[in-house]
């Protein structure tokens, strides 16, 4: 299978949770169970599956636990149903080294915020508390940067966070949880910035290719963005484990391109044979991230942002399928 054969979910299923080399040779060195926490969202199923495969191929199958509220059993995998803001049921959860932390709640946080700052904030700390003995990758955002001149580049991550909204704060206190249980109890974590993974049925320039080929306007207030395959960013998500440390290390995980929204929207409607349309004033700063630290430490990402736009145009030609959660990236103000 290559990213171009992509037609059916079961292909999209099958690549996104496929082990590089690098993958396996990561799971040669690293010892013990990996846990999953968050595994029912948009990006904890392939993840959990890459685990187990990855360790299959090096020779040292290991438990893989995927824990959520409304698991789905996977063959080779061990599904655990548990509310994390249930400290009795956290209390339940199984030993392990190995963390991958993507619990959290962005969509809908303006219109409950008080259940949005529960998940990312008070989560983590009886998760923290429970799991002393492991090292943790925990899943953060871009978004704890402030907006950015394009021209200026990414954020690095020696940058001061500066949150934009409730949401992006909100990561923040997830982070700073965290890193407080790290430098108490000596524990071992990474904050896994990422920005704008994609799947082919969810994803920023899925967002702005069916806009174009529904004549929809595309919204050019937020003029750029980044974006990773999420293949790539499971990849980074795994071998991140080896990069824990006491005090939290930082890591900026997106693609290495950064792309102008009117530039995808022109590059579909030349695709699709449709006229772009946008719409707001064009702005000129953006939420974008510097990620050379990650490729320089775990290699660049197998697929770059040309052959990501032809993967979601063929998937869109061939009636793929829609998870119809919209990324919001053109969102300026926070309010997601």
């Amino acid at each position: 299978m290559t990213t171009t054969g992509i037609r059916t979910d079961p292909d999209l299923e099958r690549e996104l949770s496929r082990p590089s080399e690098a993958d396996v040779a990561c799971l040669r060195r690293l010892g013990g169970d990996i846990l999953v926490l968050g595994a029912s969202g948009k990006m904890g199923p392939s993840l959990a599956r890459l685990c187990q495969r990855a360790a299959d191929e090096a020779g040292q199958p290991r438990r893989i636990f995927a824990v959520s509220r409304h698991p789905v059993a996977e063959p080779g995998i061990e599904a655990i149903s548990c509310d994390l803001l249930r400290r009795e049921e956290v209390a339940r959860l199984p030993e392990c080294p190995n963390t991958l932390y993507l619990a959290g709640r962005k969509f809908g946080s303006t219109g409950n915020p008080e259940l949005t700052w529960a998940i990312n904030t008070i989560v983590p700390a009886m998760v923290a508390e429970r799991f002393t003995c492991s090292r943790f990758v925990v899943f953060s955002t871009g978004n704890v940067y402030p907006f950015r001149p394009v021209a200026a580049g990414g954020s690095l991550e020696t940058d001061p966070p500066a949150p934009v909204g409730e949401y992006a704060q909100s990561c923040l206190g997830r982070e700073r949880v965290f890193e407080y249980y790290s430098r108490q109890c000596g524990l071992p974590c990474l904050f896994f910035r990422l920005n704008y993974a994609l799947d082919l049925r969810y994803g920023v320039l899925v967002d702005v290719a069916r806009k174009v080929r529904d004549g929809v306007p595309v919204d050019v207030r937020v003029p750029a963005f980044n974006a990773i395959w999420q293949r790539d960013a499971n990849s980074y998500a795994l071998r991140a484990l080896e990069l824990a440390a006491s005090p939290p290390r930082v890591l900026n995980v997106t693609g290495a391109e950064t792309i102008a929204v009117r530039d995808a929207a022109n590059w579909f409607a030349r695709r699709f044979r449709h006229e772009a349309r946008f719409t707001g004033e064009p702005g000129v700063a953006a939420l974008l991230s510097d990620a050379s630290e990650c490729h320089r430490l775990l290699g660049p990402p197998e697929v770059p942002a040309d052959r990501l736009m032809e993967m979601v145009a063929a998937w869109l030609e061939c009636g793929g399928t829609s998870l119809d959660k919209p990324t919001h990236f053109d969102v300026a103000d926070g309010r997601f």
